[in-house]
């Protein structure tokens, strides 16, 4: 870790060198506070307390890539919730971060909706990508960084108040052997029963139809912390180079740029659906 962090200061200017340094030493969370910014993002998300800390290591991460960079880049969801919640915290974010720690403006823009934009937030989604494993020489973590497919499709969140709803999570089912081994069963038993030979293989209709719906329409898409990807995005500055979205996670060159923030500040969006 430490020789990949000694080859990432060698590629940087002076200017990005004192701009990542100042981000790494910006503490979000309040040792004063006995419910800090952490611990509501914890409770706001499912998350756990570790999650929450490394997701928050990977917003200094996109913020700093946003400043040095003149592509439109995206954050992941997880991300996106680190910046959503530090938005509500109007003086670290306006004040300390972005006017003593960043030196300009951050904005946050959300997706206008349409098929266009989501053509947009998938192309900065998979640049943001490319410039993190070219900036930091690493692979972005799976479980905060998902795979561009997956990115932008688990969006349908909505607020629940905990104290007067159960969350009964839908099964992830895959369609197996076994499942036609319990159908053989099944219509055996039925047909030993059954003086028409038509009523098994109505039974063993319906019992196929149900389990394909069960393996593919709540097939889950979460990770082993537990958390699931809606959408985001940070835009600095438009450029018409774009990376592949199947090289997602492979080491390569992009196509490097002088800082897209200007003294007016940077921009950025965040998308939902």
């Amino acid at each position: 870790m430490k020789i990949i962090l000694h080859f990432m200061l060698m590629k940087m200017n002076p200017e990005e060198n004192q701009l990542w340094n100042r981000i790494q030493l910006f503490k979000i969370d309040n040792e004063n506070d006995s419910f800090q910014f952490s611990d509501r993002l914890v409770r706001e998300n499912g998350w756990t307390k570790s999650y929450a800390l490394r997701v928050i290591e990977e917003y200094k991460r996109f913020i700093f890539l946003s400043c040095i960079s003149k592509q439109e880049l995206t954050p992941s969801d997880a991300v996106d919730q680190v910046w959503h919640l530090h938005l509500t915290y109007t003086k670290s974010y306006w004040k300390d971060f972005c006017g003593n720690t960043l030196g300009r403006e951050f904005h946050h823009h959300p997706t206008k909706g349409g098929k266009q934009q989501a053509k947009k937030f998938e192309s900065c989604y998979s640049n943001l990508r490319t410039r993190y494993i070219n900036t930091f020489l690493e692979n972005p973590p799976l479980d905060i960084w998902f795979h561009t497919k997956d990115r932008f499709s688990d969006i349908h969140f909505q607020r629940v108040n905990l104290s007067k709803n159960w969350i009964v999570p839908k099964p992830s089912v895959h369609f197996k052997p076994y499942f036609l081994g319990f159908l053989m069963i099944l219509v055996g038993l039925i047909s030993i029963q059954a003086t028409n030979i038509l009523i098994p293989i109505i039974v063993a209709v319906f019992v196929l139809f149900g389990l394909f719906f069960l393996a593919f329409k709540y097939k889950g898409k979460g990770d082993e912390s537990g958390c699931y990807n809606t959408s985001g995005c940070s835009v600095i500055a438009s450029s018409d180079h774009h990376s592949d979205s199947t090289n997602d996670f492979e080491i390569g060159d992009s196509t490097d740029g002088d800082s897209g923030c200007s003294s007016d500040g940077c921009s950025g969006c965040g998308g939902g659906d």
